[in-house]
């Protein structure tokens, strides 16, 4: 047989070869609308099987959607535009949507979705040729060329254990997603509150403007009938002129705080926002602080991603194993070296199997011990992860105790006996009992407790908008709005 009446067979087997190639490079991981990620909970046997195809909480789709709306888009699409009331609830969702943050972890879960085919494939198979130029153009011989085709197959169970890895790694990144989503819940209801008790301050701060006009009239009057000092108006004026400067700062409070929702909504700052509602939430009476801590350690997706870092570190241990055992390479082959042109005899096939030798246990030793420590550093790593959301948690908890203390020391014993205070010194000076410094120090004094009242109020909220996430984003309770006669100075 000559090599040119094998050319041809040569060039299809080449475009095989080289035409096999996945269309996945033009399509993206992306995840689907209900996939959900399973949480290796703390007493659950450590499986190291990767998650079938059927399984598998990805899906593929093409990649012509762009991965970061543009402001027109999010301006015509956020449901803020046509609202009346700015809702917790749906800016927490619209932050969560739009937030690069969270893009970027969601590419890198994709990105680490994309090691699991990748690592539990075989490696591409071999083909080669040899000539030999001497027998080209030879009166004795017939040109003389070998074909060989090869596949390495690793010892069984090394692929298993490497899409296991993969596996746990892309579990890990899907879990940093919830983490980050939890975070931004967070820091987006620290800013709602913001929002919400400068304008409950503004309108506090009007209504005693309103109030302390009210008393310098009085006190005008009473100035002009001889009875008291034209002292009593300006110190009528101070108070006034006090507020007033109250109101410019609290304007720039507010202007910041929308900048704040904005800039989380992927908006320019001085866009504007639908006021804040009128009324403060309630939620119902707080587990106790052995549960929460319990709930701490199960929900958490930083201690879920931990764990799943863990079980990865323990498939590459259990991978380091198995390279004490040989590879295997099989491998087909035939020539027509050296053949006389007049005895030639028909080609027969070769077949065989090659395999490294693992001999140089040093070498394996040290891959075993660095895996073993690589696994110590992620079971330390997680029972850290461990103790610092138990320390959160409780730290959390306090906090919110004393804020409903405070808060409830403000409505039931300091606001009270400030509002009768004030009521005795305006009778007092009505009948010239006192002067009227005395009734605008009574009157800062409720000024003073309508404020604190309310900053301690939302600093409830606040603080359990933390403890909600230290527990995992999944704190039980039911919120609702407190009665206006409850929220709002008398």
């Amino acid at each position: 047989m000559s090599l040119g009446r094998f050319v041809p067979y040569l060039g299809l087997l080449c475009a095989a070869v080289l035409g096999c190639q996945s269309p996945l490079g033009r399509y993206a991981l992306r995840p689907t609308p209900s996939a959900s990620v399973n949480k290796p909970s703390m007493g659950q046997a450590k499986d190291s099987r990767p998650q079938s195809r059927e399984t598998h909480p990805l899906r593929l789709v093409a990649h012509t959607e762009s991965a970061v709306p543009d402001e027109e888009h999010l301006a015509r699409t956020s449901v803020l535009a046509s609202v009346d009331e700015l809702s917790l609830d749906v800016l927490i969702a619209e932050v969560q949507t739009a937030h690069p943050s969270v893009e970027a972890m969601y590419a890198a879960w994709q990105a680490a979705s994309q090691r699991y085919p990748q690592v539990i494939s075989l490696e591409d198979p071999m083909f080669g040729m040899t000539v030999a130029p001497a027998s080209l153009g030879s009166r004795d011989v017939e040109s003389a060329y070998a074909l060989e085709a090869s596949q390495k197959i690793p010892w069984t169970g090394k692929r298993a254990l490497r899409g296991a890895a993969a596996g746990w790694e892309a579990s890990s990144a899907a879990h940093d997603i919830e983490t980050t989503q939890q975070k931004l819940a967070e820091v987006t209801e620290l800013a709602f509150w913001d929002y919400f008790v400068t304008w409950q301050q503004i309108d506090l701060n009007d209504e005693n403007a309103m109030i302390l006009k009210s008393y310098r009239d009085n006190a005008l009057s009473r100035y002009e009938t001889g009875l008291v000092t034209q002292q009593d108006v300006l110190q009528a004026d101070v108070e006034i002129a006090n507020l007033e400067q109250r109101r410019i700062e609290l304007e720039r409070m507010e202007k910041v705080a929308a900048g704040r929702i904005n800039v989380l909504l992927r908006r320019r700052p001085t866009e504007s926002l639908p006021p804040p509602p009128k009324s403060l939430f309630h939620q119902t009476p707080l587990l106790d602080q052995e549960t929460l801590l319990s709930l701490s350690i199960e929900e958490r997706p930083e201690i879920a991603a931990a764990m799943a870092r863990v079980q990865a570190e323990e498939s590459k241990l259990a991978l380091t194993y198995k390279n004490y055992y040989p590879d295997g390479e099989f491998f087909g082959r035939y020539d027509t070296f050296w053949q006389p042109r007049d005895t030639q005899s028909d080609l027969r096939g070769q077949v065989g199997v090659r395999v490294n030798m693992p001999i140089y246990h040093n070498r394996l030793n040290a891959a075993v011990c660095e895996a073993m420590q690589q696994v110590a550093k992620a079971r330390a790593e997680h029972d850290q992860l461990v103790l610092d959301a138990q320390a959160e948690v409780q730290a959390a908890y306090e906090q919110v105790r004393e804020s409903e203390r405070t808060s409830k020391l403000y409505s039931q014993k300091l606001l009270p006996a400030a509002e009768q205070n004030v009521e005795v010194a305006r009778s007092n000076y009505d009948n010239s009992k006192i002067n009227f410094l005395d009734l605008a120090t009574a009157q800062r004094q409720l000024i003073d407790a309508r404020e604190r009242r309310l900053q301690s109020q939302v600093e409830l909220q606040r603080r359990l908008a933390t403890l909600r996430r230290v527990t995992g984003g999944s704190l039980p309770e039911s919120r609702g709005l407190v009665e206006p006669s409850d929220s709002t100075p008398e």
